[in-house]
């Protein structure tokens, strides 16, 4: 008997050696995780806008795909689940988040979660996303020599507090080389080169927790994170936002450039996983 998904947990199950996970466009927070917050806004500012639409086209090319509706602020599924910063010594944000990436409270004063809430929360949300992905991989790993996971993000062009300047358009991670096998980078890099946007690999973005967590290349499974500038597919205020100002409605025709490269680059992952096959 198939055991019965959560409701705010998404699988739709491709064939392709291409599993694309998207943990971060969920806006769902449970009324019980709302309690402190200091607004629906600030609680959502920071979720990766749209990014389930820039990449609606990635089921047509076989790929199984995993989604979460809870909101990042009630846990981020791709931090490391003890806690442990992916980013030492940087500015980032934590299991449960405390703060926005420009380090706005989400709690008011002594409401954030505490180590029962954190635990409750990692039960519930993180620990079964994680099991799905590797549910599927393995799922996929029966029909495939190689599977790549494909982690998608996006992020402002311009939050001073973790990273100077403004971020190229496309964010490869690979955890320095670790998570993927680097002919695969190489292409993907090609494409990018090509393309009319900015970007850089294993930059202020190396791969969250996702990606350092199910890449083994020497098993077969290669792992790559996406970030995406918001400016490449939306149109974005650069620098600080306010509400009733951000997030900008999706447009469609503006992130056909950025989907078009998107796509190629799928199809560049799901060309290599069949040929190393």
């Amino acid at each position: 008997m198939t055991k019965t998904s959560p409701p705010w947990l998404s699988i739709s199950r491709g064939n392709a050696p291409l599993l694309v996970s998207i943990p971060h466009t969920g806006m769902e927070i449970p009324p019980e995780y709302a309690n402190g917050l200091v607004s629906p806004w600030l609680s959502r500012k920071d979720a990766d806008w749209w990014i389930e639409h820039v990449y609606d086209f990635a089921s047509g090319l076989g790929a199984t795909i995993i989604r979460t509706s809870i909101s990042r602020t009630v846990i981020d599924v791709n931090r490391d689940p003890a806690g442990i910063s992916l980013y030492p010594g940087q500015a980032t944000t934590e299991l449960c988040p405390t703060t926005t990436f420009d380090g706005e409270a989400l709690y008011r004063p002594g409401a954030e979660p505490d180590e029962k809430a954190l635990a409750e929360r990692r039960d519930l949300f993180f620990t079964p996303y994680h099991a799905a992905l590797q549910a599927e991989v393995e799922r996929l790993q029966t029909q495939h020599t190689h599977v790549v996971v494909y982690d998608c993000h996006s992020i402002r062009s311009v939050i001073p507090r973790l990273f100077q300047g403004t971020l190229p358009h496309l964010n490869i991670g690979t955890n320095d080389g670790a998570s993927c096998d680097p002919e695969l980078t190489r292409e993907i890099e090609a494409i990018c080169t090509e393309s009319a946007f900015t970007h850089v690999t294993n930059g202020r973005f190396k791969g969250g927790y996702i990606t350092r967590n199910m890449g083994k290349p020497a098993a077969g499974i290669h792992a790559i994170q996406m970030e995406l500038a918001c400016r490449g597919y939306m149109h974005e205020p650069i620098g600080p936002v306010a509400e009733g100002q951000w997030p900008t409605p999706y447009d469609a025709s503006f992130a056909a450039p950025m989907r078009s490269v998107l796509t190629h680059i799928l199809e560049c992952c799901l060309t290599f996983a069949k040929h190393e096959a």
